[in-house]
């Protein structure tokens, strides 16, 4: 027993204290709200059009003409050189660059000069004109190998935006999150990708879609007429003279 008297009661808050430390906390919550957002991690996507997207890119494409003979345009070089002129004419952009080797021996140098000559001479067919035409030399580093005249331009394709063959995950089976996870690997359709890429033929195709047709005005009044007439006015296509394809396909 202390002859000390026992503590006073701590005396209450005040209203005006209140008010002071809800306004505190009321500013301390919106400093936080402030700040940055967390960050939390992300789960790769397993989407192989989303891994390998296929993007529109200027790509170059090119033509070797190999001369022939005493220097002529076989008909199957002649026809790529046709269709090689015509992909310029709707795709290409600014001219056409015709390389054309430089230092082979006389025979064989008169027999390209010639070719490329034949190779002018076939684009002005084409539509395509000497203007829009660029001859430039090339060194030839071994004489006794073809050397082809190389035709070039620069035209909008689609390709894919990552190159194939890239494998992050081992394959062999050491990482046990990676093969129980029942996810593809990281290559999985980039080949389809790649040649979905390369079978577009025009890429505007893969960015929207064509304008419709003109319609077959003829066509269409003859078969409303016979709607009304009460008449079927589907085509009666046979093949071989035997049963109808439509008889066909509803049995």
């Amino acid at each position: 027993m202390t002859g000390r008297p026992p503590p006073a009661p701590s005396p209450a808050p005040s209203r005006a204290g209140m008010r002071l430390l809800s306004a505190c906390l009321l500013a301390a919550l919106a400093g936080a709200c402030k700040g940055d957002p967390p960050v939390t991690g992300a789960i790769g996507t397993s989407d192989y059009r989303a891994r390998h997207p296929i993007v529109l890119t200027d790509a170059g494409r090119s033509l070797d003409i190999f001369p022939t003979g005493p220097g002529h345009l076989d008909p199957r070089q002649a026809d790529d050189v046709d269709a090689f002129m015509l992909e310029y004419r709707r795709f290409g952009r600014g001219g056409v660059l015709m390389e054309v080797p430089r230092g082979l021996p006389p025979a064989r140098a008169a027999a390209t000069a010639r070719t490329a000559g034949l190779v002018l001479q076939r684009a002005g067919q084409d539509g395509v004109g000497r203007s829009d035409i660029v001859a430039s030399p090339y060194a030839v580093a071994a004489p006794d190998l073809a050397a082809p005249i190389r035709l070039s331009f620069t035209r909008m394709q689609a390709k894919v935006a990552d190159a194939c063959g890239t494998w992050p995950q081992d394959l062999g089976g050491s990482d046990f999150a990676f093969d129980n996870s029942n996810r593809p690997v990281w290559n999985f359709g980039c080949s389809t990708q790649t040649a979905v890429a390369a079978q577009v033929a025009d890429p505007v195709d893969l960015v929207r879609g064509r304008q419709e047709g003109r319609i077959d005005a003829v066509k269409r009044i003859r078969d409303v007429g016979q709607l009304r007439d009460g008449k079927d006015p589907s085509t009666q296509w046979r093949q071989d003279g035997q049963t109808s394809v439509k008889a066909q396909v509803g049995n």
